[in-house]
């Protein structure tokens, strides 16, 4: 067992920060009977351990999950590097850069991790940094870092203090615009954290739901904001839908139609989500009032409202999306009217589908291969979706495609989509959140489909990602794909 020796750390240090996993072992550093290799690789391992350490600052871009990376995943990858290099097999025998990327990624390190996207991240990193490559003199690791020749110990650390840049979204692969968002979350943590440390007393022209008709009162008690805020939202609650009539509308023979089944669940849930917003508001009217008893689903209700947040209840009938409750409820008014058009065109295909408007945009996904399979008379478990990325927005869309459906609404994180290349690229400065032009899917057989040159980039519901994976749309990309998947590129359906 290799012990542990940390470098000198800087005065002040932050816990956590880069120089502070910049771990060395000492004792056997000059052991190894392939020294200079060793070296070279021990030090690809140590860069390699702090940026999966560190890549967490960067929240979901980093990683869809949190994983407790320690130093004893590196003391254990250490030991597996030095056995392998002195076995007796392995003095004389080329590297074997497979097992070690192997090794590291799918048991030392990859024993951690459980989301199959961040296993991608892992890979990548191992493919970029553990390679035949790597042991030339110079071989970059970074931007500015690159790999230093055969060094004893203190040599070493006066190299990485020497050379090292300052810590940047670029030591890890990430564009600027990472930290830019890290920060603006967390900012917006600390003010959401803030105002619920505000007095009770507020003014009622705060609600930012509907804009609502200025009252001439200077502050009110949040029993009277809470009042407010929800006859707000009872005046504008649209009417559920009639399930009857579209039922009855349904002929047996479109009623096997995937899109149209699709259309019908999407009513339902929102009428399950209607009903609750609805007899949840009235219920605490009633207990300010005094005609009911006030309870604690009243009182986790009020705060909620109070504070601007979608009450518990009601996500748990919804949809992911993180939005503070005025943007929630403006929102949930645009994915009724745009059901409403859906149902109300006799379940017809809209020329452009807002993807990131349904509440189950996995079915609709499904509806498309089921659709294209039904109609060419194919096995669905042979079909994929194929994605073809238009130059043009939703407004320019009248007609529904023939084959296939168009979807619009997406938004791409870590990257922008280039209308005159046809291409995924870096994004610009600040510019978080590009939208996507309109995407045309289309379902064809898996052995047919061209991944050369194409990324495949996950599709989240929401900029939390984790669990909100919704499916994989292959882009084209001048870029070698394992770019995206270290920069974090995504799609997003919610911003």
């Amino acid at each position: 067992m290799f012990p542990l020796l940390s470098e000198q750390e800087v005065e002040n240090e932050v816990e956590g920060s880069w120089n502070k996993n910049q771990i060395w072992l000492n004792e056997t550093f000059d052991s190894s009977a392939r020294e200079g290799e060793f070296k070279s690789l021990l030090f690809t391992l140590c860069y390699f351990h702090a940026v999966l350490t560190e890549r967490k600052k960067f929240g979901s871009q980093g990683w869809n999950f949190p994983y407790p990376f320690n130093d004893s995943d590196l003391l254990i990858s250490a030991n597996v590097l030095h056995n392998h290099l002195d076995s007796e097999g392995g003095r004389s025998a080329v590297i074997p850069w497979d097992d070690l990327r192997f090794l590291f990624g799918e048991i030392m390190y990859g024993g951690h991790i459980t989301d199959d996207k961040d296993r991608k991240v892992c890979s990548a990193y191992l493919n970029r940094f553990f390679n035949s490559e790597q042991l030339e003199a110079d071989y970059p690791l970074c931007p500015g870092f690159g790999m230093p020749p055969a060094l004893d110990y203190e040599s070493y650390h006066r190299y990485v203090d020497e050379n090292l840049p300052g810590e940047s979204p670029a030591m890890y692969g990430l564009h600027s615009n990472a930290e830019i968002g890290c920060l603006t979350d967390a900012s917006n943590s600390l003010l959401r954290a803030l105002h619920l440390l505000e007095p009770s007393t507020v003014d009622t022209n705060d609600s930012p739901l509907l804009n609502p008709v200025e009252v001439s009162v200077a502050a009110a008690p949040n029993e009277e904001k809470i009042r407010q805020i929800s006859e707000d939202i009872l005046d504008k609650i649209p009417e559920e839908f009639p399930m009857a009539d579209l039922y009855g509308k349904v002929s047996e023979e479109s009623c096997v139609v995937p899109f149209t089944a699709v259309a019908l669940q999407e009513c339902e849930r929102m009428n399950v989500l209607l009903q609750e917003v609805s007899t949840s508001l009235r219920d605490i009217e009633k207990g300010l009032k005094g005609d009911l008893p006030w309870n604690e689903e009243m009182d986790e209700l009020g705060e909620s409202l109070a504070s601007d947040a979608v009450p518990q209840a009601w996500t748990a009938k919804a949809y992911p999306s993180l939005l503070p409750l005025g943007s929630w409820f403006s929102d949930l008014l645009q994915r009724h009217k745009a059901l409403h058009h859906w149902v109300a065109s006799e379940f017809a295909l809209p020329p452009t589908m807002w993807l990131g408007g349904l509440f189950s945009p996995q079915s609709f996904l499904t509806a498309v291969i089921q659709t294209s399979g039904r109609k060419h008379d194919l096995p669905l478990d042979k079909l994929s979706i194929h994605c073809e990325v238009t130059k043009k927005m939703a407004d320019e869309f009248l007609l529904t495609p023939r084959e296939g459906a168009n979807i619009c609404g997406l938004y791409m994180e870590g990257g922008r989509w280039d209308f005159a290349a046809g291409c995924i690229v870096d994004p610009l400065l600040k510019d978080l959140h590009p939208p996507m032009p309109v995407i045309c899917l289309k379902s064809v057989l898996s052995d047919k489909v061209d991944v050369r040159n194409s990324y495949s980039c996950p599709v989240y519901r929401t900029r939390q990602r984790g669990s909100t994976f919704v499916w994989e749309f292959p882009l084209k990309t001048n870029e070698p794909p394992e770019k995206w998947v270290i920069a974090g590129t995504a799609l997003l359906l919610q911003v």
